[in-house]
C-alpha cells in the first residue's frame, strides 16, 4: 500500500508503489476513487484517477488491485450506455441521482438476470480458444454467442442448456490437467487487442446509406476513416447518420469529450428510430460510450480503448461491427493535459511525443480479421473517428497524424456548411483509397456500370471547379454552351445527388440500388444533351424540359417505387429525342 505524495489535477503521485506494474489499476483514498498508473520512477507511481480529485489530501493511502484496467464482456451488453470505464450510467444514477458520487462503482454487467443458454457443442467435443459454446438471446436482434475463453482448449466435459446469470458455469473443459469452469463473462484489459488467425484486405463494402459516402468515398468493412472539420460543420450529425443506417450488425458509439445534449440527442433517438433492416429499434444493436466535456479528463483515454474492446469481442462472434469515436481531437487533449502533468518533453503544440503511435495503436484494432477457433469464420471492427482541429486547421498535429494511419478522408468543408449543404462533405479535398479495391464488388453487387457512373460525376465537379473560375471574372453567359451544360450537370450533381437531408423520412437513407438508379438519370442526362447540342438543340431549350424537375425530386421517391425511376429514365430520353426532332 502506498501514499499519496502529489496531487495535480487528475494526477496524483504516490510513493511505496515499488511492487505495482504499469497500467495496474489501483483505489485512491479511503473514497476508493479508480485510478491507473502510467509511470513507474522508483518506488513512486504516477497515477491517473479517472474520477474527481478534489478534496483529496497527501498522506492518503493508495492500493493495487494488481490487475490491468479491463472491461467486462458478455450478455447485456446491447442497449447499454456506460461511462469511459464502462460503470453503467442507469445504475449509478439509481445509487447517486444526477451528479455520480466519488467512488461509486457497480457491475458492468446485470449479475441478477438469467439468460437462456442454447448449447452448440456436446459433451466429448474438442473445442479450442474461440470456438462458440452456446448462444444466448440477447434481444429480438442480435444472438449473442458464447466462446471459449483465450488460453483455453480441451475437451467439454459438461455442457448445461437452460436458464443462468452471467456469473454462472455453464460449461467445464478439460485439458487434461486442468478443468476450466466457464461462465459467460469474460474479462479482457482494454490496452491489449484481442487475437486473431489473420488480418484480411477488405473488400467488402460498408453501406451507410449515405449518398456521398457511398459512391464517391466509399469505406470497407474492417476499414477505417476519419471524418476531420471545423465547429458546426456536422461532424455528430454525419456520425449519427452513419450510426443510424450503416449496414454494421453491431454499432459501438463513443461520445468521448463531446457535448453532453449531443449525447442527450443519440440517447433520445437511437430507442425511437426503427433500423430498416430489422424493424427494431436501433438501440437494440447498440452500445453506448458517454464520456461527456464534463467528465474527468483522464476517462477520455480509457473511453477509446473501452469501446474498442468491447468492438472487437462482437467482431470474435463473427460481427460486423461500426465503431464511432466523437471525437479523437478531444481523447488526444486528454493526452496532452496528462502529459503536461506529468512534465514531459512536450511535442508539437504542446502534444507529446507519442500521439502518432498512440492513434495507430487504436486505428490498427480495426480490420477484417479470420478469427479464432477450429470453424472458418471471419469478423470486422469498421473505425470512424471523428477530428475537431481548431479553427479548422488541418495542419495541426491530430489532424495530420491521423491522415497518416486512415485509408478514408471524408473532409467538411465550413463553406458548405454555412450554404446549408449537407453532408458538408468537400469532393474536392476529401478521398477513399478503397475505391479502386470496390470496383468489382459494386460490379457484382449493384453493377457493372456503377464505377463509370462515379467517376463520370467526380470528372463533373472538378470540371465544374475549373468553369467556376472563369464565371466569377465574366459571368456565366460568357460560357460557351458545352460548358453551360456541364455547369448545370455539377449543380444536379451537387443538389439533387450529394445534398442529402439527416431529418427527412425517406432522404435520410438511400439504397445502392436507387444510388444507381439516381447516379444514371443525371449522367445519362447530360451525356444526351451533349449529343443533342451537338445535333442543333439550343442549350435553353435543353435546360427547360419537364423531366430536370423530376430528376431533381428523385431523391425523395420512397425506396418501395423506385422501379418508377427506371421510367422517368425512358421519359427523359422520349423529351431528349423529340427535342432533336423538333429543331430538325
Amino acid at each position: 500500500m502506498g501514499k499519496i505524495i502529489k496531487i495535480s489535477g487528475p494526477l496524483i503521485v504516490a510513493d511505496g508503489m515499488r511492487d505495482v506494474k504499469m497500467y495496474d489499476v489501483v483505489r485512491v483514498s479511503e473514497k476508493g476513487l479508480i485510478g491507473e498508473v502510467i509511470e513507474l520512477r522508483g518506488d513512486k507511481a504516477s497515477i491517473q484517477v479517472y474520477e474527481e480529485t478534489s478534496m483529496l489530501g497527501t498522506g492518503e493511502p493508495v492500493v493495487s488491485t494488481e490487475q490491468p484496467l479491463s472491461v467486462e464482456l458478455g450478455p447485456g451488453l446491447i442497449g447499454s450506455i456506460y461511462d469511459g470505464i464502462q460503470r453503467p450510467l442507469e445504475s449509478l444514477y439509481s445509487l447517486s441521482g444526477a451528479r455520480i458520487d466519488r467512488g461509486v462503482g457497480a457491475p458492468a454487467l446485470d449479475r441478477g438476470r438469467k439468460w437462456e443458454f442454447a448449447p452448440a457443442v456436446e459433451k466429448g467435443d474438442a473445442v479450442e480458444s474461440g470456438d462458440v459454446l452456446g448462444t444466448v438471446k440477447e434481444n429480438e436482434v442480435v444472438e449473442h454467442r458464447i466462446m471459449v475463453p483465450f488460453g483455453v482448449s480441451g475437451k467439454v466435459e459438461k455442457i448445461s442448456a437452460g436458464a443462468f446469470t452471467a456469473e454462472d458455469t455453464v460449461a467445464v473443459i478439460t485439458d487434461g490437467k486442468k478443468s476450466h469452469n466457464v461462465t459467460m463473462i469474460q474479462r479482457w484489459p482494454v490496452r491489449r487487442g484481442r487475437p486473431y488467425k489473420e488480418k484480411l484486405p477488405p473488400v467488402e463494402l460498408l453501406t451507410t446509406g449515405q449518398r456521398v459516402v457511398d459512391t464517391l468515398f466509399p469505406i470497407a468493412r474492417g476499414g477505417v476513416a476519419a471524418v476531420p472539420g471545423p465547429f458546426g460543420s456536422g461532424k455528430t450529425v454525419l456520425q449519427h447518420a452513419l450510426a443510424k443506417w450503416s449496414d454494421a450488425d453491431i454499432i459501438v458509439y463513443v461520445g468521448c469529450g463531446e457535448r453532453g445534449n449531443e449525447m442527450t440527442d443519440v440517447l433520445n433517438e437511437f430507442p425511437e428510430l426503427i433500423d430498416p433492416k430489422t424493424g427494431q429499434p436501433l438501440m437494440k444493436r447498440t452500445v453506448l460510450i458517454a464520456n461527456t466535456s464534463d467528465m474527468p479528463v483522464a476517462a477520455r483515454e480509457a473511453s477509446i480503448y473501452t469501446g474498442i474492446t468491447i468492438a472487437e469481442y462482437y467482431r470474435d462472434m463473427g460481427y460486423s461491427v461500426a465503431i464511432m469515436a466523437d471525437s479523437t481531437s478531444r481523447w488526444a487533449e486528454a493526452l496532452r493535459e496528462m502529459s503536461g502533468r506529468l512534465q514531459e518533453m512536450p511535442g508539437e503544440e504542446g502534444y507529446p511525443a507519442y500521439l502518432s503511435s498512440r492513434l495507430a495503436e487504436f486505428y490498427e484494432r480495426a480490420g477484417a480479421v479470420k478469427l479464432c477457433g477450429s470453424a472458418e469464420r471471419i469478423g470486422s471492427v469498421t473505425a470512424i473517428g471523428a477530428v475537431s482541429p481548431p479553427g479548422g486547421d488541418m495542419s495541426e498535429p491530430v489532424s495530420q497524424a491521423t491522415l497518416r494511419i486512415v485509408k478514408v478522408f471524408w473532409g467538411l468543408s465550413s463553406a458548405l456548411a454555412y450554404k446549408r449543404h449537407f453532408p458538408a462533405i468537400d469532393w474536392l479535398v476529401s478521398y477513399s483509397l478503397y475505391s479502386d479495391r470496390l470496383s468489382d464488388w459494386f460490379a457484382r453487387n449493384v453493377d457493372e456500370k456503377f464505377t463509370a457512373y462515379r467517376a463520370e460525376i467526380s470528372r463533373i465537379l472538378q470540371d465544374e471547379a475549373r468553369l467556376d473560375e472563369i464565371v466569377r471574372l465574366v459571368g456565366i453567359d460568357a460560357l460557351s454552351p458545352r460548358d453551360r451544360l456541364t455547369m448545370e450537370a455539377a449543380k444536379s450533381v451537387r443538389e439533387d445527388y450529394l445534398h442529402q437531408n439527416s431529418f427527412h423520412e425517406v432522404d435520410t437513407y438511400t439504397s445502392l440500388a436507387k444510388q444507381f438508379k439516381m447516379l444514371k438519370l443525371i449522367v445519362d442526362f447530360y451525356h444526351r444533351a451533349l449529343r443533342a447540342l451537338d445535333d442543333g438543340a439550343g442549350v435553353n431549350a435543353i435546360l427547360a424540359l419537364p423531366c430536370r424537375e423530376q430528376i431533381g425530386r428523385a431523391k425523395y421517391v420512397k425506396e418501395d417505387e423506385i422501379d418508377s425511376l427506371d421510367k422517368l429514365h425512358d421519359e427523359m430520353l422520349k423529351q431528349l429525342s423529340e427535342l432533336k426532332k423538333e429543331d430538325e
